[in-house]
């Protein structure tokens, strides 16, 4: 599946939006990616995690297990766990931080694949790779649907993305004139602040 295939699976259920946006990263920008719109159809999420994990193993890595960051990449974590056929599970925030709950436990010596849906600057990636690292994990390897920095996003490990975007990011105190008169709008999982 080459990239322009990827942007028409997002564009074909309005999940690829274009306006005034609130990451929760706080950083603004002109362009959403709504992964969860995407990952709604089954059969859809299969054959973007499928068109995934052939590109990551194309890469010679292996995998015994993957782990995503809750929320939004838990569906994406748990399809491509099921592609690579190893388990896969999540972590969460508490208190801002992430953290291993629901009795899940990283076996010794297990090759850890982190898997999340969108990649903008990495840090909630390199967040992830930390909290696994510190419970005992050994991160080999990251992957996104998205990776929308361009592909300069720093994770601390290979990043494999199915495609790659240059999406503008902006702080918020330097939004272009264009949208300086758009209301931002968060339609991510975290709502505006």
């Amino acid at each position: 599946m080459d990239q322009q295939a990827v942007l028409d699976e997002f564009r074909s259920v309005d999940a690829l939006l274009e306006g005034h946006f609130k990451l929760s990263s706080g950083m603004h920008s002109s362009v959403y990616l709504q992964c969860a719109r995407v990952l709604m159809n089954p059969d859809r999420a299969a054959r973007l995690c499928k068109a995934f994990t052939d590109k990551l193993l194309a890469t010679g890595v292996e995998i015994d297990l993957v782990i995503s960051p809750a929320m939004g990449g838990v569906i994406v974590g748990y399809e491509v766990a099921r592609q690579l056929g190893v388990d896969g599970f999540f972590v969460e925030r508490v208190d801002g931080e992430f953290a291993m709950r629901r009795g899940f436990a990283i076996p010794k010596g297990a090759r850890i694949l982190m898997m999340e849906d969108v990649v903008t600057t990495g840090l909630s990636s390199r967040e992830c790779i930390k909290t696994i690292n510190d419970l005992g994990g050994n991160v080999v390897a990251a992957g996104c649907l998205i990776n929308r920095s361009g592909g300069t996003a720093d994770v601390g490990v290979p990043l494999t993305a199915l495609a790659t975007i240059k999406a503008p990011i902006f702080d918020a105190d330097n939004i272009p004139e264009d949208l300086k008169d758009v209301p931002a709008v968060k339609p991510g999982s975290r709502g505006l602040k």
